[in-house]
């Protein structure tokens, strides 16, 4: 089986494989690599490990060899380069008129590709603003039109938890997210509490999803009177955290109690 070890580009991004070439890689190293785009500087995540052939969809890129401190200097460099030329460009937008918000600026590695990275309602006609900054930077330019939820993963920010957004985090992919995820989980369906710094629901909201559901198909429907220790009552509500089910009992009391400890009542025919 070949040996391969999995590089990432960017915080939370995607998992690349590469042929480590008999290098000795370990897990943190900075490597630099051969990808389509050109030259990149990237972090192992994954150790050099053997998997099946089958797993590998195309030829393995070798990794060139590991960074060295010069490397990291030319990164910084390109970081310095890249808010640069996201305030140039900002005013080349202004200048066109164009119907367009700049996001995010990325250059690989050895310099020879510009990334734009914009949002915009409709479709914008960008050809002379792509002509104007090529003639400015002197590299190959790529303007790409992303949706809110890439934007808030390319900017960054804290969620409504406290903490920083999970797609620039860990979270590598979007996953679809409905209104029903949050109905499923009995959180108020207010969008104010169920959506994301980006506008949309909550990629959270997916998290225990499933966990709510499985859990709501073994346990008495709401409504349902049971039997239990504390004397006949009625499920009223679910603590899913503890598997648990909310109790109450003639005497008002209630009580969060595991699905042994309740009996259903059959209706007398």
């Amino acid at each position: 089986m070949p040996v391969v070890v999995g590089v990432v580009f960017k915080k939370a991004g995607k998992n690349y494989y590469f042929d480590p070439d008999k290098l000795d890689l370990k897990l943190g190293d900075n490597v630099i690599v051969k990808t389509s785009k050109g030259t990149e500087f990237g972090e192992v995540v994954i150790a050099p490990e053997n998997i099946p052939e089958e797993e590998i969809s195309a030829p393995l890129k070798k990794v060139l060899r590991k960074a060295t401190n010069k490397d990291e200097a030319q990164l910084e460099e390109n970081k310095a380069r890249e808010k640069e030329s996201f305030e140039i460009c900002e005013k080349k937008i202004e200048k066109y008129k164009l119907p367009m918000k700049l996001v995010d600026v990325e250059y690989v590695f050895d310099g020879s590709r510009a990334t734009f990275y914009f949002t915009a309602e409709n479709r914008v006609d960008f050809r002379e603003l792509v002509k104007d900054l090529a003639s400015v930077f002197r590299t190959r330019i790529e303007l790409r039109q992303v949706g809110v939820r890439d934007e808030a993963k390319l900017i960054g920010g804290v969620g409504l938890c406290g903490r920083k957004l999970c797609c620039t985090t860990f979270l590598k992919d979007f996953e679809p997210v409905s209104i029903r995820m949050a109905k499923e989980q009995d959180l108020p369906l207010n969008p104010f509490k169920i959506s994301g710094v980006c506008g949309r629901l909550m990629c959270c909201l997916k998290y225990e999803y499933c966990v709510y559901k499985d859990f709501k198909k073994q346990a008495p429907k709401k409504g349902t009177k049971v039997k239990t220790a504390h004397g006949n009552g009625v499920v009223v509500g679910y603590n899913v955290p503890r598997e648990k089910v909310v109790v109450e009992v003639s005497d008002g009391f209630r009580y969060d109690m595991s699905l042994e400890e309740v009996e259903k009542i059959k209706r007398d025919k």
